[in-house]
């Protein structure tokens, strides 16, 4: 078993110790940060196919959040900003107001980074007038709004509604994601983009960024 298969076990079997001890010698490796943030990605995607199975309970997702949140602030976080040199774009993001779940979120943050753009997280529970600031304060190219459950993914609306009252609707492309969202739901309440994972947030919001510099 290669070093990132033993990264994605490890995470996936909720052994910490194992996982920090992987990811360090993964690095001292001079196994790519990308590489080694793909492992705990499909470490992660199997934690959360074992509690849609009932394998895993909400518990487990926690503490599987908590390993991912630590080796990334301690070990990995400070290599990104090495790697991703040139910044390609600034987002926004955070999770609607009502809502407190972060794996998600935290998970599209990471991968942002790891891809070059400068993420700002306004963290969960964010209500619409500080998604408003941050236009204002940030000038982002794109907005990302995250949520995890069907009682709370309306708010998305309300977001959506304050920053066109704001009057700055033209100056940002708005992407939203989370198990409860849809394609179609994205079409319904305004936004520009819809994604299912991490990995396709980064794709589409690449592609947000060329569509941009193109109108420029």
């Amino acid at each position: 078993m290669s070093l990132l298969d033993k990264i994605k076990e490890s995470l996936a079997n909720l052994d910490p110790d194992s996982t920090r001890e992987y990811v360090e010698e993964a690095v001292k490796s001079n196994i790519p940060v990308r590489d080694i943030l793909d492992a705990m990605a499909s470490g992660m995607e199997e934690v959360g196919r074992r509690y849609e199975r009932g394998e895993y309970f909400v518990a487990d997702l926690i503490v599987a959040g908590d390993i991912f949140k630590d080796i990334m602030e301690n070990l990995l976080r400070p290599l990104i900003k090495k790697e991703s040199g040139e910044v390609i774009g600034r987002i926004v993001i955070g999770t609607v107001y009502g809502d407190i779940h972060d794996i998600g979120k935290n998970l599209v943050a990471t991968f942002l980074e790891a891809a070059g753009f400068e993420v700002i997280d306004l963290g969960v529970d964010v209500p619409p007038e500080k998604f408003v600031d941050a236009i204002k304060q940030y000038n982002p190219d794109i907005v990302g709004i995250s949520a995890l459950l069907t009682s709370t993914m309306i708010h998305m609306k309300h977001i959506i509604d304050a920053i066109k009252e704001a009057g700055l609707r033209y100056k940002v492309k708005i992407i939203v994601g989370g198990a409860p969202v849809t394609e179609k739901f994205a079409k319904e309440i305004g936004a520009d983009a819809y994604a299912e994972n991490a990995f396709k947030a980064v794709e589409i919001c690449k592609k947000l960024i060329e569509e941009k510099k193109k109108k420029q």
